[in-house]
């Protein structure tokens, strides 16, 4: 079963090979929104980009407006990347409303065995050493996959807004 690890530039074939299986999909969680596969593919750039991901943890470290301080983790399994989360540390209002604490996904090759589900239960305590006692975790309405997983893990159901479940966990 996956583990979630710092970002490492030593996965950076095995991190190629599962992003592309994305076929340029958003990967929440995966901090690449700025960064182009094809880019990516050089190791040198690969190398900042694992560096800017562990610095975005760091609160003096320079970020986007609107973008809040995020610990990325990676979920590995036997070497093989197999996933990215993302635990944000604070809400802002777009967080609050349609993102969450923390946000996850999973290669289509890795999924339905549990990576998710077990990540998300790792990360709750990594979120109360942060000082978050209760988590928000959002999903697309429709995406039964992500609803499991959350509510597997305690999530409790508040509402839905503009398409998203809100779910909140408590991190004790």
């Amino acid at each position: 079963m996956a583990q979630l690890i710092v970002p490492n530039p030593a996965l950076h074939s095995s991190w190629l090979e599962g992003t592309a299986e994305s076929q340029g999909a958003h990967l929440d969680g995966a901090g690449a929104e700025d960064w182009s596969l094809e880019e990516l593919k050089d190791p040198r750039v690969f190398a900042r980009f694992v560096d800017a991901l562990v610095k975005d943890a760091l609160p003096e470290t320079e970020r986007k407006p609107g973008y809040v301080p995020c610990t990325y983790l990676w979920m590995v399994d036997g070497g093989t990347f197999v996933g990215s989360l993302a635990i944000r540390h604070e809400l802002n209002h777009y967080l609050l409303n349609e993102g969450g604490h923390i946000g996850y996904s999973v290669r289509p090759s890795a999924r339905r065995r549990g990576h998710a589900a077990k990540a998300l239960a790792d990360a709750l305590p990594l979120a109360r050493a942060l000082g978050i006692e209760r988590v928000l975790l959002t999903c697309d309405e429709d995406n039964a996959g992500s609803r499991g997983t959350i509510e597997k893990n305690g999530g409790q159901y508040e509402d839905t807004r503009n398409g998203k479940r809100r779910y909140w966990i408590s991190t004790d």
